[in-house]
């Protein structure tokens, strides 16, 4: 199954590339079933509001396979590093899927296996599972497209696509997810009349959307802002070049277009969810898929040539597609949340103050970049990095902004 598999997610792929491609697919095949049972876990604690375990656990999966490179990558070959993070990866989701294992088996101790499909429980999931699966991943969904359709271009494309991916997807995973898997059973508990609970979720919708956007967008302007630093600061060693950062710089600025939107929309597809409705949000992914896919090959593909452009440019015309479908989605969510619980996002004061606190401190920022000449590159980045993240919390929290304010008060204490 190898093969065929290779054949759909990296179609462009030929020769030594695609036979590389097929071995690392079966030496991961192990560690997609163990993240399956990890993403089992993650929703049995989430459920009974323990978040802690089932978001770091990850990190040990990075564990793992930085612990594989150091342990037995010296001088070795690049075909063969590959190999070994893979199982570096086989391992990491082992330990991933076994520090949430305990906790879970004390949380549902009194959970017994049971295989009769007919029960309504069990239906329910069977119902559900699509449209969830679908509307839930479509993030990760737009990304696979991306990245088939990168396999088309130019050598090197899919690899660098590859480094950026890990950084624009971070925030989505680290604050849209983690906001929305803390706030999905607050908002699925909600009780009263309807026109109470829609007053409740309107509350929670609009608290959320604020949490998340002190986070995403600093993080957008950082990606416009400073993605080579940021690339410089984790990639930039061995092969990895200064025109390898520039390259994954252009794949982040085009991320910064749909970055809030597809932070956001997980939220509203959450109240959807604590509103028991799953088709609603499968619907607008969709439609989100199909627009990722029409505009990232006329991007990707036929773009760059039209305008008499590098065809590297291309990777940047994939995320940049992606973003403005991903505010397609967006609209649709809110336009129908809107009607039935009311009108519901951030005030337009409050979203100007941030993004003029962000843009702000990434002129600072840039004041240190032009200013400061050094030899050790990431050092140097790290300087930079630091200045715009101290700089935006001390503007944001002048500006008032509060979460600025709550999170300057934590730190004082």
């Amino acid at each position: 199954m190898a093969p065929a598999l290779v054949s759909l997610i990296a179609g462009g792929f030929t020769g030594e590339r695609r036979d590389l491609t097929v071995r690392l697919t079966r030496i991961l095949f192990p560690g997609a079933g163990l993240l399956v049972l990890s993403a089992w876990c993650l929703g049995i604690l989430n459920s009974h509001r323990k978040f802690f375990v089932s978001y770091t656990a990850p990190v040990i999966w990075n564990v793992a396979m930085i612990g594989a490179l150091l342990g037995f990558g010296s001088g070795t070959p690049q075909v063969r590093l590959a190999e070994i993070v893979a199982w570096g990866s086989v391992v990491g989701s082992a330990l991933q899927f076994g520090v949430q294992l305990p906790l879970v088996l004390r949380l549902a101790s009194g959970a017994r296996l049971n295989l009769d499909l007919r029960m309504e429980s069990a239906q329910r999931v069977f119902r559900n599972f699509v449209p969830a699966f679908i509307s839930r991943g479509v993030v990760q969904i737009s990304a696979y497209i991306d990245a088939f359709i990168a396999s088309w271009l130019p050598t090197g494309a899919v690899a660098v696509f590859a480094y950026a991916q890990v950084l624009y997807t971070l925030p989505v995973s680290l604050f849209g997810m983690a906001v929305s898997a803390a706030e999905l059973p607050v908002m699925a508990s909600a009780t009263g009349t309807v026109e109470e609970i829609a007053a409740y979720l309107r509350g929670r919708l609009d608290g959320g959307l604020e949490r998340i956007a002190f986070f995403i967008v600093p993080s957008a302007v950082a990606f416009l802002a400073f993605g080579d630093v940021i690339s410089a600061v984790l990639f930039e060693s061995g092969r990895f070049t200064r025109s390898d950062s520039i390259w994954v710089w252009q794949i982040l600025a085009g991320s910064t277009i749909g970055l809030l939107a597809s932070t956001w929309g997980r939220l509203y597809s959450s109240t959807f969810y604590a509103l028991r409705d799953t088709r609603t949000p499968l619907r607008y992914a969709v439609v989100r898929v199909v627009l990722t896919t029409v505009l990232g090959l006329v991007a990707a593909l036929r773009l760059p040539g039209w305008l008499g452009l590098d065809p590297r440019v291309g990777v940047a015309g994939l995320t940049a597609s992606a973003g403005l479908a991903g505010w397609v989605e967006f609209y649709l969510l809110r336009r129908e949340i809107t009607r039935r619980i009311g009108k519901t996002g951030m005030t337009a004061s409050l979203t100007v103050r941030l993004w003029a606190a962000a843009f702000a401190a990434a002129a600072i920022g840039w004041g240190v970049k032009l200013s400061v000449s050094s030899s050790h590159r990431v050092i140097m980045s790290l300087l930079i990095l630091a200045v715009y993240g101290l700089s935006f919390l001390l503007i944001a929290t002048l500006m008032r902004i509060p979460e600025a304010s709550a999170l300057t008060r934590r730190l004082r204490r």
